[in-house]
């Protein structure tokens, strides 16, 4: 036997477990462990509750592992096993059965085939990502080079290496074709998922940044734009963590070399990556093991078949000049392609006749091309493609090649040439047939990076300077009010605080590119597909002699990237602004982008760098007398001393603010700090006068129309009644906040509304309290908030312990504190400890619970928090009277006689943590 113990079910003999090969026999035996711990405490099972308390879960996942449904990841695995009260050897036997149960899982077949995108989530509930772009058609050869790419994986198929397999090779000779058809065929041996990224080592203007991709990454795997660190080496770390017992394939495609590849790779053995480079990548191989692949052209009968398949009959009636159109091409993949296109497209035009047309091109462009490069074969083939195009669609291609962004709709592409979307579309069409862009999204086009040097290599020798400044102008202003467009319509509370650009068609007269953007789903759409070309065109502009343009984007999006926690996008955003706007010497540019970043440093959590930008804006603003910018630098200021647990300090700032918004008669501006003010007040304990003020914001919400201020005051509304111990009019108000939150498509304040409408109807006795307390939790987790999950937690452990769980009450007491104390986030870790002690005071430990309870009140009271000083305070009380009753001696240091919190009967805290619940709107 395993276990020691007598009588223990025949199931948990060493035997037994060297047969476990599935998860739901793995399940079972968990179940056997559980039982066996129960008879040990006497009867007592442990609740999912009870675990899902001890480890920070969700009960839901806890049931999901013991009842077989998921397998759970190694480290938690561990845990759950040793949690359950097994023994080091018998921990040892299960981790070895874990294994053989995930082994076997990998090696099942997944039903995924080539082409297509296997939706879901691993266990854990953790996406699995499918980011491999589309089997290239046609793919013809490489099957010893494929072969090669097996072997090496079988080989080393063992928890022993990463395996690391470097493709290099010439411009256009198949690199990615190659990886991505392997990739394809090796999807099975990655269930966990398959992340890809060009990095664009070559492109002439924008290579990835490595924290740009690792970025995408993490929020590929799940993890939320707000929880994506800010530097190179966190973001890594991160990384790597997220991988750490995954079975994922990451594809590294045209890669610049190995500084930009190394952040990239996992840390994880049981993960396998790919890199194309043109370079050779030595660093690769010396310093990381990997095995290095060549590429060279296609054997002469590769590169024939490849002709035959895109070509058809002609090739196989005239093979001598299929053989020279093949020589031509330098037999390379990307030439053959663009060369069997023109051929395809011109086909009663012998075959023999275009291999005499590329000859004598060929010969002018040696000319020019001295050294034997390898690329004037590419370029003699595209220039022959381009040779044949209309004018107007050379010049379209011409002019992509300037675009800053990785893909266009025709949209953009009308604003660049000056023509009509429907235009855009046929010349879009026209090139894509050619193979010089490619789909890139349904709508959408991109192009080779090859191909990308190449057009703009012909712009800068075609098309005059001032025709390209007007192209790439027209591009800039067309980003700049289509933005607005979206942003007037998804936010239009705020119209009159951003610019005001009036694109135009070039006869003219006003655009209506954008009539589409007429709804806000429309809107948002729009905003979330062109989010990556704004912040790239964002960039350019502000290094290439369009500062107004960067200015612009930032403070037309700032609402956009601001309230859905897009914190990467918005530090690069507005750091170009930043430096746009110093190249310029525009002082009240910078007062704006120093107040911006304040606001993405304050949502990560970074309260000191937040502080000193929005201190230096305010003196910016005052020095230029901007009462509007001042006021606004001012409430932003006091949303970080808030955070930081100054209340006071945080207040006075905000009646400043409000002062300079009524003068304005910005009556959004006076709306937003009145609501920030009545929070404020709430957390100090003044609980009438948060409501009169939160009450003046609704009104003013209501009057302009803004649903997502409405949301924001009827929560904060519905946290100071519940406060009062005013519950049914406390839920109403947070039933409708939570209303507005979901028709608003803001999450954040859903999981708020949800997290205290659950507070409340707990303590209304509703049973479906845990319910929206778990909805609240996942949405935070989902958005990586770290603090509103603490806020959950507390919220948890005092229903719990009120209802005599004390056992989760204390684990998720813990947690909270733990979360709050990693933050900094002083009124927070005040709020836990109260949490804590009385999960202390049910679980009759009245001793530590007084302790917690002092360390509560002497935190608050630090803070400035009266509210929570009361409560800690009572709780103090009543763990006196309990150890005193006990001893017969005298209540423990720090106890006094408590009469409440000032201003409120009830002392359930409601209100969330500055980090969970406050002001998530940002003035």
């Amino acid at each position: 036997m395993i276990a020691g113990t007598s009588g223990e079910p025949a199931g948990l003999t060493r035997e037994r477990l060297a047969t476990v090969a599935g998860v739901t026999e793995l399940a079972e035996v968990l179940r056997v462990l559980r039982r066996r711990e129960a008879r040990r405490r006497a009867g007592s099972e442990l609740t999912y509750r009870e675990l899902a308390g001890s480890t920070g879960w969700s009960h839901a996942i806890v049931g999901q592992y013991l009842t077989g449904k998921v397998l759970p990841p190694t480290d938690r695995f561990d845990v759950l096993v040793r949690l359950l009260g097994a023994s080091p050897v018998e921990q040892g036997a299960l981790a070895t059965a874990r294994d053989r149960v995930a082994e076997g899982r990998r090696a099942q077949p997944t039903g995924h085939q080539p082409g297509t995108r296997p939706v879901g989530r691993a266990g854990g509930g953790r996406p699995v990502p499918a980011q491999l772009p589309a089997d290239p058609p046609g793919f013809t050869g490489r099957a010893a080079e494929l072969s090669e790419l097996d072997g090496l994986l079988a080989a080393a198929d063992s928890p022993s290496a990463l395996v690391i397999s470097a493709v290099s090779g010439m411009a256009g000779v198949g690199k990615t074709a190659l990886a991505v058809r392997w990739a394809h065929r090796v999807t099975g041996q990655f269930p966990d998922g398959q992340l890809y990224v060009n990095l664009r080592g070559y492109d002439p203007e924008q290579p990835v940044p490595p924290g740009d991709a690792l970025a995408g990454f993490l929020r590929a795997l799940g993890v939320p734009c707000a929880e994506i660190p800010a530097e190179l080496a966190e973001r890594g770390a991160r990384f790597r963590t997220e991988l750490s017992g995954r079975r994922v394939l990451v594809v590294l495609d045209n890669a610049a070399g190995v500084e930009q590849v190394r952040p990239l790779l996992p840390g994880s053995p049981s993960c396998a990556v790919l890199v194309t480079s043109r370079d050779s990548l030595a660093g690769l191989v010396a310093a990381h093991g990997a095995h290095r692949l060549r590429l060279d052209r296609l054997p002469e009968p590769d590169a024939i078949a490849l002709l035959r398949r895109l070509i058809g009959a002609p090739v196989g009636a005239q093979p001598a000049a299929a053989a020279r159109l093949a020589a031509q091409c330098e037999r390379l993949p990307l030439a053959l392609r663009v060369a069997a296109e023109l051929a395809a497209a011109r086909a009663p035009t012998p075959l023999a006749e275009l291999v005499s047309e590329l000859d004598d091109l060929r010969r002018r462009l040696d000319l020019l091309d001295a050294g034997g490069d390898p690329r004037a074969a590419v370029r003699a083939v595209l220039s022959w493609s381009y040779r044949h195009l209309p004018a107007d669609t050379a010049r379209t291609f011409r002019l992509l090649g300037l675009h800053p962004g990785a893909d266009w709709d025709p949209a953009a592409v009308a604003a660049l040439t000056g023509h009509e979307p429907w235009h855009s579309r046929a010349l879009l069409d026209a090139l894509a047939r050619a193979h010089l862009i490619e789909p890139a999204a349904p709508g959408r086009h991109g192009m080779h990076d090859l191909l990308r040097g190449y057009a703009a290599e012909l712009a800068a020798g075609t098309d005059p300077p001032a025709s390209r400044q007007a192209a790439l102008t027209g591009l800039l202003d067309h980003y700049l009010a289509g933005a607005a467009a979206a942003m007037d319509t998804r936010y239009p509370a705020e119209a009159h605080r951003r610019p005001r650009p009036t694109p135009s068609t070039p006869d003219g007269t006003p655009s209506t590119a954008y009539g589409g953007l007429s709804t806000p789903d429309a809107a948002q759409e729009w905003l979330d597909a062109e989010r990556a070309n704004l912040i790239a065109v964002a960039a350019h502009a502000a290094e290439h002699g369009w500062p107004a343009h960067a200015i612009g984007l930032a403070g037309t999006l700032f609402r956009y990237l601001d309230a859905g926690g897009r914190t990467s996008d918005a530090l690069a955003l507005h750091t170009h602004a930043l430096f746009a706007a110093e190249l310029t010497g525009d002082a009240a540019a910078q007062a704006n982008a120093l107040t911006s970043l304040g606001g993405v440093h304050w949502r990560q959590g970074r309260y000191g760098p937040a502080a000193a930008h929005v201190e230096r804006a305010l003196a910016l603003h005052r020095r230029l007398g901007d009462r509007a910018g001042e006021a606004r630098a001012l409430a932003n200021l006091g949303r970080v001393l808030q955070r930081r647990g100054e209340l006071e300090p945080a207040a006075a700032r905000l009646r400043q603010a409000l002062a300079l918004f009524t003068a304005l008669g910005d009556r959004l501006g006076e709306a937003r700090t009145l609501d920030h003010l009545g929070f404020v007040a709430a957390r100090q304990g003044l609980l009438r006068q948060a409501e009169a003020q939160l009450r003046q914001a609704l009104a003013l919400f209501g009057a302009l129309g803004d649903r997502l201020g409405e949301a924001e005051s009827l929560g904060h509304l519905g946290a100071v009644r519940a406060r009062q111990g005013r519950y049914p009019a406390a839920a109403e108000d947070l039933r409708q906040a939570l209303t507005r939150y979901r028709d608003c498509g803001h999450p954040d304040g859903e999981a708020y509304a949800l997290a205290n409408l659950g507070a409340v109807t707990g303590r209304l006795g509703d049973p479906d309290a845990a319910h929206q307390l778990d909805q609240a939790r996942c949405l935070y987790q989902r958005a990586g908030d770290r603090l509103g999950e603490a806020q959950v937690l507390v919220h948890l452990s005092e229903l719990a312990a009120g209802s005599g769980d004390c056992g989760p009450a204390r684990g998720q007491a813990v947690r909270a504190l733990e979360l709050f104390r990693a933050a900094g986030d002083r009124a927070g870790e005040a709020e836990a400890l109260t949490a804590l002690g009385e999960a202390l005071h049910e679980s009759g430990d009245h001793a530590a619970a007084a302790d917690r309870h002092a360390e509560a009140a002497e935190l608050a009271g630090r803070t400035g928090d009266r509210y929570q000083r009361s409560r800690a305070l009572d709780g103090l009380a009543r763990a006196g009277h309990a150890t005193a009753g006990r001893s017969g001696g005298h209540p423990p240091a720090g106890y006094r006689e408590s009469t409440g919190p000032p201003d409120a009967p009830d002392t359930f805290a409601l209100l969330g943590a500055p980090g969970a619940g406050g002001p998530s709107t940002a003035v």
